[in-house]
């Protein structure tokens, strides 16, 4: 018989095969699939994901090391959850939402409810009364010192009725019954299923854009807030400085950051800059408005499987608050490359490249849970997803990227020879595009705003002009180009280094409003304009090229005053001989 049975009268199944990450487990009569087991009495927890016949496959979320044949296997019946409550902002937490402290805990296998969170006590501070309907979302509550926003206790999904019960103001521990709506008791704290998505209202027509503090990106590639976006790029073009930049200056309410396989360094640098970064919005800390989940590349692989979706569920929680959350996945390549090795363990047919045959539905169960939204609680909100994808020797033609550009809305490529030349960001204005852009035109439009479009397509027909004609100038020559060609190279160059560069490390250059790029942009775009005219009129195109373009380049960082500096340009060309 399969089954073993302890003194205590426990019946547990016990494992058959251990291979990595991979184990084989039989006597689980009853296993679900996705649901949750702990293995040996170190409960090791794993997930089930595939049962043929009494034989039950698990992926296991911890060091497997030390594991026997015959070790019992426990079920615990429910799948894979986080425990969300107050007291994620501000804190990390490894890919199955367990704390992370000085001391490494995926070291020592834990518990999904670690212990040490159960002795806190928490400052509740009731907004509804006994007797009332509630419906699920309604807010019951909130909780002070849970971070730098408000914390809204919440009618659970799947709940409503009247409020028969709720908590006086004071500390409560974190296992007290807050409320209680017909029979359902309601805590501070719900495990909530990480493959699941959480359910709202209805899909939110209104639309915003995401404003992200970036220049090449609000001007020419924005995306709205509950999009998606992918950043495609090779080794060393900047992905993970880029998505930092985001995490920081990035207009949400919430940033849920996760490390998914990247390297410790990088993820030290993320929560050193973000403790010590003042957060514009509440003056506070910018961590305490963060949620990270670090799962590097040293840590158990198939806990960075789960991260993406325990991040994205931590993200849907504070939206069914009301809150906007943008998820920075670096990177979605290193979390494919965990299911392409869990594969091959299994002996699953491969696909291309080695990857499982159901790879794409794995990305879209991701990407698909962005959105903007009407809460069951009437509050519009909404999830946006950015993914990083690494993609080996910088192939864009790999399959990751290939799928993931199925899913998103925009793209943000990243250009090596724009990395090497230390221009930053190095996103390409050729391979880059945005689905959003039309919408976040008629967003400006109806804001005031009429000549974001324009300015955007004049831009971009200039950068497309210049490239061109790049490339024939280093066949043919540039002196050998019309003047207004000359110009065309002289303006792609103007709007690279004037406008698109942007420096992270320069506190004034770092984040840049969007009312301060739109101005920046339409001054370099009426320089270009003025030096067309100046070659209509028989100026030299020499003369305009030698001309020093110094203090417009350098107006990004040093010219408060953007008037001043285009009175100064504009004089200097009518000067010209």
């Amino acid at each position: 018989m399969d089954a073993m049975t302890r003194p205590d009268g426990e019946r547990m199944g016990r494992i058959r095969r251990v291979n990595g990450p991979l184990v084989e487990a039989v006597g689980i009569p009853d296993a679900a699939m996705y649901e949750v087991v702990e293995l040996s009495d170190r409960r090791i927890p794993a997930e089930v994901v595939a049962i043929d016949g009494g034989t039950v496959t698990l992926q296991a979320f911890e060091y497997t090391g030390g594991l026997m044949t015959d070790d019992p296997v426990r079920r615990t019946g429910r799948p894979l959850s986080a425990r969300l409550g107050p007291g994620l902002l501000g804190r990390v937490f490894d890919g199955l939402l367990r704390p992370l402290s000085s001391a490494p805990i995926w070291l020592s296998p834990q518990p999904l409810v670690p212990a040490e969170q159960s002795s806190a006590r928490w400052q509740f501070v009731p907004s509804a009364a006994a007797g009332q309907e509630l419906a699920a979302g309604a807010v019951l509550g909130t909780v002070a010192d849970a971070g730098s926003i408000e914390h809204r206790v919440l009618v659970p999904p799947g709940a409503g009725g009247e409020l028969r019960f709720v908590a006086s103001a004071g500390k409560l521990a974190e296992d007290e019954v807050v409320a209680r709506i017909g029979a359902t008791e309601i805590g501070l704290f719900e495990q909530w299923p990480v493959r699941r998505p959480r359910p709202f209202a209805a899909r939110e027509e209104s639309f915003a854009p995401l404003r992200t503090g970036q220049r090449v990106l609000d001007l020419l590639f924005p995306i709205g807030a509950g999009s998606s976006t992918a950043v495609p790029g090779g080794f060393g073009t900047g992905k993970t400085v880029l998505l930092q930049q985001l995490a920081k200056w990035c207009d949400a309410d919430v940033i849920v950051y996760v490390g998914c396989g990247e390297r410790g360094n990088e993820m030290a640098d993320v929560l050193g800059d973000l403790a010590e970064l003042t957060d514009p919005r509440t003056g506070g800390r910018m961590i305490d408005r963060t949620v990270i989940l670090a799962n590097t590349s040293n840590m158990p692989m198939m806990a960075r499987e789960a991260s993406v979706f325990t991040a994205i569920t931590v993200a849907e929680y504070f939206r069914d608050m009301g809150y906007h959350a943008v998820v920075v996945a670096d990177s979605t390549s290193r979390w494919a490359e965990a299911l392409r090795e869990f594969a091959s363990r299994t002996g699953a047919l491969p696909a291309e490249e080695g990857y499982p045959a159901d790879l794409s539905s794995s990305l879209a169960a991701f990407y698909e849970r962005a959105g903007r939204v009407r809460t069951h609680g009437g509050r519009t909100a909404a999830v946006t997803v950015v993914g990083a994808v690494s993609p080996p020797g910088g192939d864009l033609t790999e399959p990751v990227t290939t799928a993931t550009e199925r899913f998103v809305r925009g793209v943000w490529c990243l250009d090596r020879d724009l990395a090497y030349a230390r221009h930053y960001p190095p996103v390409s204005w050729s391979a880059s595009y945005s689905h959003d852009a039309g919408a976040v035109a008629g967003w400006h439009a109806g804001h005031g705003n009429a000549g974001w479009a324009a300015r955007r397509a004049r831009a971009l027909d200039v950068l497309a002009g210049a490239a061109r004609l790049s490339e024939l100038a280093e066949i043919v020559g540039t002196r050998t180009l019309p003047g207004r060609e000359r110009m065309t190279i002289l303006g792609g160059r103007l709007i690279r280094d004037a406008v698109l560069a942007q420096s992270a490390l320069s506190a004034v250059d770092a984040t840049c409003s969007a009312e301060r790029g739109a101005a920046l942009l339409q001054l370099v775009l009426d320089v270009i304009d003025r030096c067309l005219a100046l070659i209509d009129q028989g100026i030299a195109a020499a003369a305009i090229e030698e001309f020093d373009f110094g203090p417009l380049v350098r107006a990004r960082e040093e010219a408060p005053d953007l008037s001043t500096c285009r009175a100064t340009v504009m004089a200097a060309l009518e000067a010209l001989p």
